[in-house]
């Protein structure tokens, strides 16, 4: 009978020591890939829930709240060997010492989140409904290879309901420096870029932040190129390159003198305002990189401006329309101008709050989780987003905003309808539009010939704004589709991935939007 009771002991021991391992998500070992390159982790990170890693490429998840306590009702084990040494919530070996002066906000236990449901909150970049003091964040990871991001950086999405105290203390314990923080009206929430001198990397900040309750998302500060041809020439407005309207079928007649202009943003490097064929078409500007110094570019602006708008010497597309400049873009002198993910969500949020109906972005990069939300907010409320395709070659793999769901991406084609052997290729290719040696606008009352699908995109916008004008309403689908009922398709042979529907033509569009039959186009 002795032996008896000591079995059953030792058998409750055995159960009380499952229940707390199947209770405690913490005991069980967790796999991730590092985001740096790296071979996968066993410990580095807390336990995760993946969540969307596709979103980037790289590694996106949310931290598990803290362990639930194991059940007491049972007797406590006698003398229990240890099923996993792993410790709760470890200190990855590689984190940098901090300052927990102020200790980190927990969140409670939390019993109900799924992988579905996790994967679900980490694809759209935020959570609906949920307190600021009960959940960790969304952490996007740099994919393994990826260098296209500020690597002394990391932008941060916070609620408005976090106080400044709170953000100025996860400030101090991770050793970081807040140098911008800017609202979106688009998100519902503020962007921060913190920034870090050590030798830590973007990933490992973000591992450490990922353990601050009440932050929104965290990633990296992607960086985005100006889709141009480096090397474009100089040029006056009598030199060749007049032929992108011909192609076009842009008539004057097209451009409707309404009582409200239709407003497209610019989001590049500021214009040159004072070039002879720019004069009044710039309505409102703003300068998302700030710092109270001029900027240095206004070359790639003021050429997209002009495909638009211009009307001097060289005309653009829709000379009645209004420009906002929203300045994201500029370079250092050392090479093309740059922009970021902050600059660019910056400027966007802005257009809209301008009244914009059209953005143009003539530039491409990685994809950005933070910049898909913002695309797909602004075209939830009806604004056109207008993309070039990117100029990095056939074999480049997508690029963005190009290939996001919620843009019509521009590739580019030459006077005599070959694409630019320079585009990137896809099936997200919308249309085509002239994008090879087309005499525009240039700083200091000077022209140039530009090449790039940025300059296709540029002229496809004004494409758009004509057809707004005539159905102001129209959204993001209406567009889409009167396009690609209007485009022709070139005599030569190509493929849809390389062209779309063909090459935009503004008088066939016209008639889309006006309901005419467009047979045998």
């Amino acid at each position: 009978m002795g032996n008896f009771f000591r079995l059953r002991a030792l058998g409750l021991a055995f159960a009380a020591s499952v229940t707390a391992l199947s209770a405690n998500p913490a005991l069980a070992r967790t796999s991730v890939a590092d985001g740096d390159g790296g071979a996968a982790s066993q410990t580095d990170l807390p336990p995760v829930q993946v969540a969307a890693a596709k979103q980037t490429g790289g590694q996106t998840y949310r931290a598990a709240p803290p362990p639930r306590q194991p059940d007491h009702t049972l007797p406590p084990p006698v003398n229990p060997v240890p099923v996993n040494p792993v410790p709760v919530n470890p200190v990855p070996n590689d984190r940098v010492p901090v300052d927990f002066g102020e200790p980190a906000a927990t969140a409670p236990p939390d019993t109900t989140t799924s992988s579905t449901s996790a994967s679900s909150s980490a694809a759209s970049g935020r959570t609906s409904g949920r307190s600021a003091a009960r959940s960790f964040p969304v952490v996007t990871l740099p994919a393994a290879g990826e260098s296209r991001f500020k690597q002394d950086q990391v932008v941060v999405a916070i609620p408005k309901s976090l106080s400044a105290a709170r953000i100025a203390g996860i400030l101090r314990r991770h050793h970081l420096t807040e140098i911008d923080s800017s609202p979106v009206m688009l998100s519902g929430v503020s962007f921060h870029v913190w920034s870090f001198t050590d030798h830590r990397t973007v990933a490992k900040v973000e591992r450490e932040l990922a353990r601050e309750a009440g932050l929104e998302a965290l990633q990296p500060n992607y960086i985005f190129a100006l889709t141009e041809d480096l090397a474009a020439a100089s040029a006056t407005a009598s030199t060749p390159g007049l032929y992108a309207l011909d192609k076009l079928r842009v008539a004057a007649s097209l451009d409707l003198a309404v009582a409200e202009p239709i407003k497209v943003a610019v989001v590049d490097t500021a214009i040159d305002e004072a070039h002879p064929d720019l004069v009044g078409v710039v309505a409102a500007r703003f300068d998302a990189i700030g710092g109270g110094k001029p900027p240095n570019s206004l070359d790639h602006g003021t050429a997209m401006a002009g495909a638009i708008a211009a009307n001097g010497q060289v005309r653009g597309v829709a000379p009645n329309v209004r420009v906002l400049s929203a300045r994201a873009f500029d370079t250092d002198g050392s090479g093309g101008a740059l922009g970021s993910s902050e600059t660019i969500i910056k400027a966007i949020d802005w257009a809209l709050r301008s009244g914009a109906r059209v953005i143009n972005m003539s530039f491409a990069g990685p994809k950005d989780p933070a910049l898909h939300e913002t695309l797909a907010s602004a075209a939830k409320r009806g604004v056109v987003l207008i993309a070039a395709i990117g100029n990095a070659g056939p074999k480049s793999p997508p690029l963005y905003p190009g290939a996001d769901d919620n843009v019509i991406a521009i590739t580019a084609t030459d006077a005599d309808d070959h694409i630019f052997a320079m585009a990137n290729v896809g099936a997200y290719v919308a249309v085509a539009a002239p994008g090879v040696d087309v005499l525009l606008p240039a700083p200091n009352g000077g022209y140039s010939l530009e090449t790039g699908t940025s300059v296709s995109a540029a002229l496809a916008s004004g494409v758009v704004a004509l057809a707004l004008e005539r159905k102001p309403r129209a959204t993001l689908q209406d567009v889409r589709r009167w396009l690609a009922a209007g485009a022709r398709r070139p005599a030569l042979a190509i493929d849809k991935a390389l062209i779309g529907a063909g090459v935009i033509d503004a008088t066939a569009t016209m008639r889309a939007v006006g309901g005419e039959g467009v047979a045998g186009r």
